[in-house]
């Protein structure tokens, strides 16, 4: 039940991103598929109707001479031979008769076309204009056998519908003069040629397998079970590689432990060796002395270390010490033992074998003649199998004939017709405009690497979706319609946003220094900063806008109550006080401070103490503070402040902003220890359902629009 309802959820998932795309691109599919569409159907409107003459032959296999009933005649008609006389019946030399016969070089449309192809070619013979002519009609022509019966369909295609009946029984009339009935006349003649051959071919494969047995008793040679050529001394390599291969396993094997030992030995940890762990000496050793140590404990309780006692349970300690050491020696050494055993099994076993192998380099001539002269022989044997078989063809052949054939629906001159199928192809532009238009919008979304959904920020970045803000089309400044409309879509997203941030629930410590900021460039990330400020004002809280985009200075031309005074810069230079650079941004509860022009130096306005103190001052005097960062990829600043805020979160522009470029900008702000509680979305797509519970479509729409009287 589970995998059935998350499959039904991922199909749904899948529907819907359908449903998204189609939405979206609906102009895009639309033109696609009118525009294929209606050249498909001018194309259809503009055809030749052609016509289809069918002539139908049917093959009686009862009149095999080779049948002695009717299920033998059925059965020895098979298909190979019915498709070989509908090659015939496609065949040239029954396509030239055709012409022949209906006198079709003089036909008009015929001769037009070799007065065109005089022009290009010079004049033509009338061979030439009878080969072109049964070439064009091979290519109007069709023959197929119909289903799994004895009959032939004949059909022929043509622009003139008398014509197309004329020649398509033509064809049938051709094919039963000059094929039906027709033996083989020469098969005799094949026959007492290949009962010659046969003879001579007998002879020829005896003499050439005596020769084969002569030469390998000479040579030792034998047949392996798989007949191939061999002798006695392969026949002793084969074992003899296998034990050097299990040989050389072994003392692979032992150099191992070896080592292993020499490495524990060299370290000083001969206890930790493999072999000396699970030695039961070893073992019943460590035993005792846990059992000694435990006595040598009491004792030294009772009576203190220098009783006798305990110098006597010392004693045993000492000597069970040394037995251990030299049981572990005693491990060590048969371990090298063992490697050099194994070492010198391979040397042995590898002086055989190559013994063995320079004694086979002797045997190599005499095995390659043996093949020679097994391969003449078995071309022999081949030989006669197949003249054999070539005499029993003759012989058959020179008895029977093809199965009796004849017309059983002759053409006749067609009313409609065949092609095109208007209505089919109508309908198959349709879907190929369609399934056109598909395509084309399937390759424009898989050509944009843009985030889009909550499982592109919560699956592949890694953090959480706090908000989705819908794009305002035809709007100069979207933050204004926070104040405009305040129960609209755009307002109601803000208002998510700053509950994600600051929570819902009263009581619990709210983060004061806010930082929005964004991978690059232009996507809403002032307008975001501006109109979360306004919310978090809307809401109660005492808030300061702080701009920090000091090289775009893009917030006082979207901003309220712009003055001329000094602002982020003079600030942080400290031109001017805290109390100057604040100014009223018209909105109760919020104040503001902008960046007065866009200002470009090398000196480093972050990264000494005077944002600490600035930011330190303005937390403790205002509820919530909102910075304006730049962006992050190519610039230093943004970073500096991030680290310092309480929370920062990412602006990403929906469906634009490349994937791998958010992640980077995700990464950095990690790396540097930043409080980042999430991403949001900006200029969203109202109609895109991508973004889940942050849609907003017409099922919610009378919460943010009042009803019309």
């Amino acid at each position: 039940m589970n995998d059935t309802a998350n499959y039904e959820a991922r199909l749904a998932d899948v529907i819907r991103t359908a449903r998204d795309v189609v939405k979206r691109r609906i102009l895009m599919l639309g033109l696609v598929a009118a525009v294929i569409t209606i050249l498909g159907v001018v194309g259809t409107l503009m055809m030749t109707p052609v016509y289809e003459g069918v002539t139908r032959l049917q093959i009686d296999p009862s009149r095999n001479p080779l049948a002695r009933s009717a299920s033998d005649a059925q059965a020895q008609l098979a298909s190979e031979a019915i498709e070989t006389e509908v090659s015939v019946i496609n065949s040239i030399d029954l396509a030239r008769t055709v012409v022949k016969r209906l006198n079709l070089t003089k036909d008009p449309v015929y001769v037009e076309q070799f007065a065109e192809a005089a022009k290009k070619q010079g004049p033509l013979t009338d061979s030439d204009k009878l080969d072109a002519v049964a070439r064009q009609l091979l290519a109007h022509l069709s023959v197929s056998r119909e289903k799994l019966t004895y009959i032939i369909g004949i059909r022929f295609r043509d622009e003139d519908a008398s014509k197309s009946a004329k020649i398509a029984n033509a064809f049938a009339a051709a094919y039963l003069d000059t094929r039906v009935g027709n033996n083989i006349g020469t098969a005799a003649r094949q026959f007492e040629f290949f009962e010659k051959r046969l003879q001579e071919l007998a002879t020829e494969a005896r003499e050439a397998d005596n020769r084969v047995a002569a030469f390998q008793a000479e040579h030792s040679i034998v047949k392996s079970g798989n007949n191939a050529q061999t002798t006695i001394l392969d026949q002793q390599v084969g074992p003899l590689a296998t034990q050097l291969s299990v040989a050389q396993a072994s003392a692979e094997e032992a150099r191992a432990q070896l080592a292993m030992a020499n490495a524990q030995v060299r370290a000083g940890r001969i206890d930790a060796v493999a072999d000396v762990l699970d030695s039961q000496t070893i073992i019943d050793l460590r035993r005792q002395r846990a059992e000694i140590s435990r006595d040598l404990g009491l004792i030294e309780n009772r009576y203190g270390p220098r009783h006798p006692d305990a110098i006597r349970v010392k004693d045993q300690l000492a000597q069970i010490d040394s037995q251990m050491r030299d049981e572990a020696n005693r491990i060590i050494r048969a371990l090298q033992a063992k490697a050099a055993a194994g070492d010198a099994q391979v040397r042995g076993l590898r002086d055989e074998m190559a013994r063995l192998e320079g004694q086979q380099a002797q045997d190599v001539r005499a095995r390659v003649t043996a093949d020679s002269l097994q391969r003449e022989a078995d071309s022999k044997h081949t030989a006669y199998d197949k003249m054999a078989d070539l005499a029993m063809e003759s012989r058959q052949a020179s008895q029977n004939s093809i199965a009796q054939a004849r017309i059983i629906d002759a053409a006749e001159t067609p009313v409609a017709p065949a092609a095109p199928n208007k209505p089919l192809l109508f309908l198959v532009s349709l879907l190929l405009g369609i399934g056109a238009g598909v395509a084309v919008i399937t390759v424009q979304e898989l050509m944009v690497s843009g985030v889009r959904s909550v499982e592109d920020v919560e699956g592949s970045l890694g953090i959480p979706l706090i908000g989705a803000i819908p794009a305002l089309k035809k709007v100069q400044r979207p933050a204004d319609n926070l104040l405009e409309k305040p129960t609209s879509q755009f307002a109601e997203a803000l208002r998510n946003v700053r509950a994600s941030i600051v929570g819902v629930k009263g009581g619990a410590e709210r983060p004061k220094i806010i930082a929005l900021t964004s991978a690059m460039p232009a996507e809403g990330k002032t307008t975001t900063a501006l109109a979360l400020a306004r919310t978090m004002a809307l809401s109660g809280s005492r808030t300061v806008l702080f701009d920090v985009d000091v090289r775009r200075a893009q917030m006082r031309q979207i901003a309220s109550n712009v003055t001329g005074t000094g602002g982020t810069v003079e600030l942080l230079q400290g031109s001017i006080s805290l109390r100057e650079a604040i100014q009223p941004s018209g909105l109760e509860g919020m104040d503001q401070i902008l960046v007065k022009e866009p200002y470009f130096s090398s000196e480093n306005l972050f990264g000494n103490q005077a944002i600490h103190d600035v930011l330190g001052e303005l937390s403790r005097e205002y509820d919530a503070v909102i910075l304006d960062l730049p962006p992050l990829l190519g610039l230093a600043d943004g970073r500096f402040i991030a680290a310092l805020s309480d929370a920062v979160v990412l602006i990403v522009k929906w469906d634009e902003t490349p994937q791998h470029v958010v992640e980077s900008a995700v990464n950095a702000l990690k790396s540097d220890g930043s409080n980042l509680v999430g991403a949001v979305l900006s200029m969203v797509d109202p109609g895109a359902r991508s973004v889940g519970s942050y849609y907003y479509d017409e099922k919610y729409s009378h919460y943010y629009t009042p009803k019309e009287s």
